[in-house]
């Protein structure tokens, strides 16, 4: 069973970068789709990105143009490239597969999430 190890986050100003990594357990991370979702106290998960199997990649409309999601499945990790950031970016970050990434980014229970990265950005 794949298990991933969110890393990256941390304490950023607005207007920064960071690069978040979702490092899987097995090879076998390749045959899947890989999505990011955030949660930040008192609000409810959003999505964020995917990137399927493929390479096809998908955003969150609050997101698009700042965030880029990539895969290197000889390291078997995904990374999420996080750019421009804003305080409203602040959240808890967590990895995990997804049955589907296309138009819409649907949470998926089963995805084996990990245990997420903090992601923090002052104004």
């Amino acid at each position: 069973q794949l298990q991933f190890v969110e890393s990256g986050g941390g304490l950023v100003q607005s207007g920064g970068s960071l690069r978040l990594s979702c490092t899987a357990s097995q090879s076998t991370m390749r045959d899947y789709n890989i999505g990011w979702f955030r949660q930040a106290p008192g609000k409810e998960r959003e999505a964020v990105s995917c990137i399927s199997s493929g390479g096809s990649t998908n955003y969150a409309r609050s997101v698009k143009g700042r965030f880029t999601i990539s895969r290197d499945n000889a390291k078997n990790t995904v990374y999420l490239q996080m750019s421009n950031l804003e305080p409203d970016d602040t959240a808890v970050y967590y990895c995990g597969t997804l049955p589907g990434c296309a138009a819409a980014i649907v949470w998926y229970g089963g995805g084996n999430w990990g245990q997420g990265t903090q992601v923090t950005v002052s104004s």
